[in-house]
């Protein structure tokens, strides 16, 4: 071997074609920090300069100084400026496909930071890979405002993903589903008639409410939601709003769960009979108008009913409605009190002349 030919040789040893290196993730040294340029040397004969965004995550400040070891993306030899061409989110990006194809293949969950809105859902930065959220999965429910959730760190699990074409999926949704199946087992096992729990309202029919314990609903009935007269559940209940509720029966085969407000109050019928002695007269509200009668408050919860032969002295076979009306305040006098069937006969016609 000539001596032109051994120095050539050593040459290429000591600094590499570089054919092999393109294209990959190298190791380099922060020589020094120029405006808003990292200047990295990776051992070829030519720096490299890397904008120094590139190595802040997202809204996050930049760490750098010389000396710092770093690993870039090698995307040429040489420039037009003779300079080597690196990028540090290129690296990243590189990275960040290794440990998502193995949690993708072992099923597991990545975290990532929703950053931007685009058609159909949003982006995600999975620790250098940006991914796709579409809209269905950001959530369980839809969500109106996304805004909380952005910029912060988030489970997410993989749907799809395509190196190929730098396609990824990811879900929310899933990984929120799969946490709540485990805490809706954990809560049915352990629940039991009687037992006081905190929750959520998700839904109002007609006939009461639906509320979310953590992974599974109950059933509030609008006659378990208060001791007084409700005609409808959106008169005392929101969505959304928090309640406690007692567990009044639990089906461990159907997995119905039947729920109660009134019960964690004081019954008010308890000392009925000793607060409304027959033969007293007391001041109420009408509520309800039947075509027998007419339902009369004597205070939230105690109602009692003045039968329509208990209305007026002289105006017999008229309907109730015509004698007294709805929310009006009236005088009665109790006539009866049974405190099992829970009922109080009252009387209008004996506080009048």
């Amino acid at each position: 071997m000539t001596t032109s030919e051994s120095f050539a040789a050593l040459l290429e040893e000591s600094l590499g074609t570089g054919d092999n290196l393109e294209g990959t993730v190298v190791k380099g040294t922060i020589i020094a920090i120029e405006n808003d340029f990292a200047l990295i040397d990776v051992g070829l004969k030519s720096e490299g300069r890397v904008p120094l965004r590139e190595f802040a995550a997202p809204g996050l400040p930049v760490e750098l100084k010389p000396g710092d070891t770093v690993e870039v993306y090698l995307e040429r030899m040489e420039d037009k400026n003779g300079e080597a061409s690196l990028s540090r989110e290129k690296a990243r990006r590189e990275e960040a496909w290794n440990v998502l194809e193995r949690a993708f293949t072992e099923q597991q969950r990545v975290t990532g930071i929703i950053f931007g809105r685009v058609k159909g859902g949003f982006t995600v930065d999975l620790s250098g890979a940006v991914a796709f959220l579409p809209g269905s999965q950001v959530d369980i429910r839809p969500v109106r405002d996304i805004t909380p959730l952005m910029g912060s760190p988030q489970p997410f699990q993989i749907l799809k993903m395509d190196r190929r074409r730098g396609n990824i999926v990811v879900s929310r949704r899933a990984v929120l589903e799969e946490s709540r199946a485990e805490a809706r087992s954990e809560l049915v096992a352990s629940l039991k008639e009687g037992q006081i729990l905190q929750g959520v309202v998700k839904n109002i029919t007609d006939y009461g409410a639906f509320v979310d314990l953590g992974g599974v609903d109950g059933l509030l009935h609008v006659t378990d939601i208060a001791w007084r007269r409700i005609n409808h559940p959106s008169e005392a209940l929101t969505i959304g709003q928090s309640v406690n509720v007692q567990v009044i029966r639990f089906n461990s085969e159907t997995q119905r769960i039947s729920l109660g407000m009134k019960q964690l109050e004081a019954d008010p019928w308890e000392g009925v009979a000793a607060k409304y002695p027959m033969g007293a007269k007391f001041n109420g509200r009408v509520t309800n108008i039947t075509d027998y009668g007419a339902f009369v408050e004597l205070e939230p919860g105690i109602e009692g009913l003045v039968h329509v032969s208990e209305m007026s002295w002289t105006k017999k076979n008229v309907h109730p409605g015509k004698i007294v009306s709805t929310s009006q305040e009236v005088e009665v006098m109790v006539l009866d009190v049974d405190p099992v069937k829970r009922r109080i006969s009252l009387g209008l016609k004996q506080c009048m002349d």
